[in-house]
């Protein structure tokens, strides 16, 4: 059973990715995703439940590559799905492809201190 505290992830656009990623106070995941992937959809739920488990903690988002072309370009995103953490308005962390969520846990973790 899960913990969710119903906080969803949040959608970051280029027009948003400065001030909810770059300028955020506490560290951000990145699900750099897509509507056509597969993989990307199969880790989805992972993503809102780390949204709510870290609601407090950590800033949980997406990213539609097809209708956000800036960021990905500025970070390089050639696979779907990759997940960034940001800290600091830096990227700290990467992850390509679908992982499990001890994994991301781990990641989110090691962010955080």
């Amino acid at each position: 059973m899960s913990t969710t505290t119903g906080t969803a992830a949040l959608h970051f656009t280029d027009a948003s990715f400065e001030q909810d990623v770059l300028k955020s106070d506490i560290p951000v995941l990145v699900d750099f995703t897509a509507t056509w992937c597969g993989p990307c959809r199969m880790i989805a739920p992972i993503i809102e439940e780390l949204a709510g488990e870290y609601a407090s903690r950590a800033v949980i988002g997406k990213v539609d590559i097809d209708e956000n072309p800036n960021i990905s370009m500025n970070y390089g995103i050639r696979s779907v799905p990759t997940l960034m953490i940001f800290k600091g308005g830096k990227p700290i962390d990467m992850v390509v492809g679908a992982v499990g969520k001890q994994k991301l846990i781990e990641k989110l973790n090691a962010a955080l201190n």
